[in-house]
């Protein structure tokens, strides 16, 4: 949805669309290699999500480098270090909810409002954990809104 349009606003409706066949078919090849060659047996549904979000990356990592190669896009000073603070964050997020949320088998012992409740409760321990760790790293949120003129 981001990295397309680069493309389009060129008049360049044909690298978008080969990158897509060719994530298209790559995606389907990982759905087969997920769940009948590597058979994760009672996890292939997670095999399908899987192969899914590694499609989705693969799309976007290689609309990234032809925007790149061909010139329509060249990243600003400081990019690099955004991303890598984000990642961090988005590390640390997912270590803290996934300490936080104890044991799998202890949620099959609770109750549906209490898991309801635990879920709720872990969602707001992740928001927390991630913007205190952007708020560390000196992200703020205006570095979100910034606006470029044109």
């Amino acid at each position: 949805k981001v990295l397309a349009p680069g493309f389009y606003s060129r008049q360049n409706i044909k690298t978008p669309v080969k990158i897509a066949v060719f994530v298209l078919v790559a995606t389907q090849l990982m759905n087969v290699l997920f769940v009948f060659v590597l058979d994760f047996k009672e996890f292939k549904h997670a095999g399908l999500a899987l192969a899914i979000g590694l499609g989705a990356c693969l799309n976007a990592g290689l609309l990234f480098y032809h925007l790149r190669k061909r010139g329509y896009y060249q990243p600003q000073t400081g990019w690099l270090m955004f991303v890598l603070k984000l990642a961090f964050a988005v590390t640390s997020m997912a270590a803290v909810v996934h300490y936080a949320a104890g044991a799998d088998a202890l949620w099959f012992d609770y109750g549906l409002v209490e898991r309801l409740m635990r879920l709720v409760g872990l969602l707001f321990v992740g928001l927390g954990s991630y913007f205190s760790m952007l708020w560390l790293m000196g992200i703020r949120v205006k570095d979100f809104t910034r606006r470029t003129v044109i």
